[in-house]
C-alpha cells in the first residue's frame, strides 16, 4: 500500500548512473528516493578516472548515446558547482607506425558522419598539444570533444540537485512485488520502501538485484587498476592514449589486458589506466598489470620515468556480453527499470541513461531508440 510518502521511484545505487537517474527523473516532477548498501559513490564510480570519450567508440548505439551526454555533461557542468571539476580537455589518441595512423585515419572518418569531430595531427605537431610526448610518434588524432570529471563529485552533487532523499548503508534485500507481478518496493536491513517503480542503477552489481525481482541480466565484473603519481605541474595536457586502447575496450577477452590512458588533473597528480580481466570480484594487487601499466605510461611519455607512484587502486567495470548498457523496463517485472552495465562508459554515459529512464519513466519519449539498450535482449527464452 502507498502512502502519501511514498516516493514515485527508488533508485537502487548511488554511483554516478544513479544519481543522474535521480536528478533527471526529479526535473520530470518524480518524487525520489535512493538507496545504496555503501556510500555515496562507493562502488565503480569512486574507482573511476571520470572519462567522457566519444574517441573511444566506433559508429552505433553506444556512440550515440555518448554524444547525447556529451551535450549535457556541458550544460550540467553549468549547474553543477566548480568542483566537479569538468575539464573539457579533448583527447588525444596517438599511433606509433603508419599502420596504426591508417586505422586511426579510417575510425576517424567513419566516425565524422555520426558526429565526432577529430582533427589529424601530423608527426611534427604532436609537440605542440603535448611537449612531453616520446619523439617518433607517427602521428594522431585530437578529439575536442573528450573530457573530464571528478566521478564522486559529480555523483554527489548531481544527488544533491535532484533534491532526493538519499539513504546510504541500506542494502536492498528484497524487491516487493503485488499479485499482478509489479513492483510494489523494497525491503531493506531498516526497514520496507513502498513506490511503483524502481530503477536497477547498481552497477556491476546489477545481475544480483535483476535475480532478487525474478529477472536476469549477465552482468559481471571486468577489473581495473589505475596508478596515481604524485602531485606535477601540468605536463600532460589532454587524455591521451595509444591505438591500441580502442581495441581493448571492445575485447571480450578475461585475460588481463593493459592500454595505457595517461591524464593530468586539475590537482596535479597523473592519472595512468587501463587495464581489464574478468578475475570475479577479486581485489588482489596485481603487480603485473601495475608494471604494464607503468612501462606502457613511461614509453608515452618519458618524463614520468623518474616520476614516483603515490598509489593505487582497483574498481570493476560492470561488462555485459555485447559491450552495451541495458537501459529501460524489464519484460518480466512490471514496474522494475534497470540502468547498469555501461562497463568502462558509465560517468560518460550517466546523463544520457538518466535522461532515458526519466522519460520512459513518464510516458514521454525518449530522447534516441532505446532498442539496442533493452534489457529483455538477455532474457532467456520461455
Amino acid at each position: 500500500m502507498f502512502t502519501s510518502d511514498s516516493p514515485d521511484v527508488i533508485v537502487v545505487g548511488a554511483g554516478v548512473v544513479g544519481a543522474a537517474c535521480a536528478y533527471y527523473a526529479a526535473r520530470h516532477g518524480l518524487s525520489v528516493t535512493v538507496l545504496d548498501r555503501g556510500p555515496v559513490a562507493g562502488g565503480t564510480t569512486g574507482a573511476g578516472e571520470g572519462n567522457l570519450l566519444v574517441s573511444d567508440k566506433e559508429p552505433g548505439p553506444e556512440l550515440e548515446l555518448a554524444l547525447l551526454s556529451t551535450g549535457l555533461w556541458h550544460e550540467l557542468a553549468d549547474r553543477l558547482p566548480e568542483r566537479v571539476e569538468y575539464e573539457p580537455k579533448g583527447g588525444l589518441v596517438v599511433a606509433s607506425a603508419d599502420a596504426g595512423m591508417k586505422a586511426l585515419r579510417d575510425f576517424a572518418a567513419a566516425q565524422a558522419t555520426v558526429g565526432v569531430t577529430a582533427h589529424e595531427i601530423p608527426a611534427d605537431r604532436l609537440a605542440d598539444l603535448e611537449p612531453h610526448l616520446a619523439p617518433g610518434l607517427a602521428g594522431g588524432f585530437h578529439y575536442p570533444q573528450d573530457a573530464q570529471v571528478q566521478p564522486a563529485l559529480a555523483a554527489a552533487h548531481l544527488l544533491r540537485a535532484s533534491g532526493a532523499r538519499v539513504r546510504t548503508g541500506e542494502e536492498v534485500t528484497a524487491i516487493l512485488t503485488g499479485p499482478d507481478g509489479g513492483v510494489r518496493g523494497v525491503r531493506t536491513r531498516a526497514g520496507t520502501v513502498r513506490a511503483p517503480r524502481v530503477v536497477n542503477a547498481t552497477g556491476t552489481w546489477g545481475g544480483e538485484l535483476a535475480r532478487l525481482a525474478g529477472s536476469h541480466l549477465p552482468v559481471m565484473p571486468r577489473r581495473g587498476f589505475v596508478l596515481v603519481t604524485e602531485p606535477l605541474p601540468r605536463v600532460v595536457r589532454h587524455k591521451v592514449y595509444a591505438a591500441d586502447y580502442v581495441a581493448d575496450v571492445a575485447s571480450g577477452s578475461a585475460a588481463l589486458q593493459t592500454s595505457a590512458v595517461v591524464e593530468g588533473t586539475p590537482s596535479g597528480p597523473v592519472l595512468i589506466g587501463a587495464s581489464r580481466e574478468r578475475v570475479g570480484f577479486d581485489r588482489t594487487l596485481s603487480v603485473e598489470a601495475l608494471r604494464r601499466l607503468a612501462a606502457q605510461a613511461t614509453a608515452l611519455f618519458p618524463v614520468l620515468a623518474g616520476v614516483r607512484a603515490m598509489r593505487t587502486y582497483a574498481g570493476f567495470r560492470p561488462y555485459l556480453p555485447d559491450h552495451l548498457p541495458a537501459i529501460g523496463a524489464d519484460p518480466r517485472v512490471p514496474g522494475l527499470l534497470h540502468a547498469c552495465g555501461h562497463e568502462g562508459a558509465g560517468i560518460g554515459l550517466a546523463p544520457a541513461t538518466g535522461l532515458i529512464l526519466a522519460r520512459l519513466l513518464t510516458d514521454a519519449e525518449p530522447p534516441l531508440d532505446t532498442g539496442p539498450f533493452d534489457p529483455g535482449r538477455f532474457m532467456p527464452g520461455p
